[in-house]
């Protein structure tokens, strides 16, 4: 097995790691203070295939694999996680599954348009009492001639405030746990479909989380992602499997970025007449945290690779996705202690990294059910 990068990917990364720190980085600081996402970047990145860089060129995409997007969210989350996660949204939840499973009218009129930056979309799974047991969500979609009628909530949804579409996962069958799951496409506009409210959140401050309300919303039949009722679980599971992946290039790049920003800071800090960084325990420190990145990141990129060629990657994934951040909580703290008291100020960016970190243990699946997931692999 061959972990080197290809040419491919190298340029890519060089591409995409001067994308991010000419067009993302000077946005942060305004976006973190107005918790107001940048939303001129969709287009930005769609128009040079950075959006969604796994899907056909001929779709507007990059052309990619996994590893790819694995490169395009590591170099994101260096410079910042919440306008990362706005960003990963649309090229992984809030497209995979009208990739995968949806009809070519759906590919033409949302699919296309959205890895191009011209629509913005967002996946609504969670509800306030449906969250790691995503079966019990009780949002229905009952048929009513050539519509499918949607009530229910969904919260934690990012990009929902401003999104164009969300694709709503709803039970047409309740008495089928799980099986009983479809997926929807509601487009912004459609009568009963609205913004609660947008969260205010301690961390990743970028992105605009929403709550989302259904009432009566009336959803063509044709809106439905798949060919029959049911199946709609299926979908979820695959789709999540992959951001497991992805996740891991999240927690590496916003890893790299606290060791570095660590490194730096303790090469200026100076005390008892010389700089930190030449002190045992700060160099203890540092090099176990260099460490871990590495690990960090090898293991994701041989699990992005063994999911390219077609690998059953359920427990791996769940591996890396616990792995990777329950790692960075550990970075994440030593880099705080290393700063010391500077490191509380608001002042200091790697505050920033701490708070918006201390959240990947929960999304995308909580390290919790990452164990349960390994565990059933195992045959525990």
């Amino acid at each position: 097995m061959d972990f080197n990068m290809t040419e491919e990917n190298r340029i890519f990364q060089d591409a995409i790691r001067n994308f991010a720190q000419k067009e993302v980085a000077p946005l942060v600081d305004e976006a973190e203070e107005t918790n107001v996402f940048p939303k001129q970047l969709f287009k930005k990145m769609g128009a040079q295939g950075f959006l969604c860089p796994r899907y056909p060129v001929e779709m507007g995409g990059g052309g990619g694999d996994k590893i790819t997007e694995c490169i395009m969210v590591e170099e994101l989350n260096r410079v910042n996680a919440g306008i990362a996660a706005s960003l990963m949204a649309q090229s992984g939840l809030a497209t995979q599954p009208i990739y995968n499973y949806g009809s070519e009218e759906q590919k033409q009129a949302i699919l296309i348009p959205a890895i191009k930056g011209d629509k913005v979309g967002a996946f609504a799974l969670t509800e306030p009492n449906a969250g790691s047991d995503a079966a019990s969500i009780t949002t229905r979609a009952v048929r009513d001639g050539d519509d499918y009628v949607i009530n229910g909530t969904k919260i934690f949804i990012t990009n929902g405030p401003f999104c164009d579409y969300v694709i709503v996962a709803a039970y047409t069958d309740p008495s089928k746990r799980g099986e009983g799951i479809n997926l929807f496409i509601a487009e912004k506009g459609t009568p009963g479909f609205g913004v609660a409210r947008k969260l205010d959140k301690v961390g990743n401050r970028s992105i605009e989380t929403g709550e989302l309300v259904f009432e009566d919303c009336r959803v063509p039949a044709n809106k439905m992602i798949g060919e029959k009722e049911g199946g709609g679980f299926a979908q979820i599971t695959r789709t999540l499997l992959s951001g497991r992946i992805t996740y891991g290039a999240r927690c590496v790049g916003t890893a790299q970025a606290a060791y570095d920003l660590t490194v730096q800071y303790a090469r200026d800090r100076v005390q008892f007449g010389k700089p930190i960084i030449k002190f045992q325990a700060t160099k203890f420190k540092l090099a176990e945290m260099a460490m871990h990145i590495d690990i960090m990141r090898s293991y994701t990129y041989r699990v992005a690779w063994m999911y390219d060629n077609g690998k059953n990657v359920r427990k791996e994934a769940a591996m890396v996705k616990l792995f990777t951040s329950e790692t960075l909580q550990k970075i994440l703290a030593d880099s705080m202690q290393i700063h010391g008291g500077y490191g509380y100020m608001m002042e200091y960016p790697i505050q920033r990294y701490w708070r918006d970190g201390r959240l990947f243990t929960i999304t995308e699946g909580t390290s919790e059910i990452q164990r349960l997931v390994i565990g059933k692999e195992l045959g525990f």
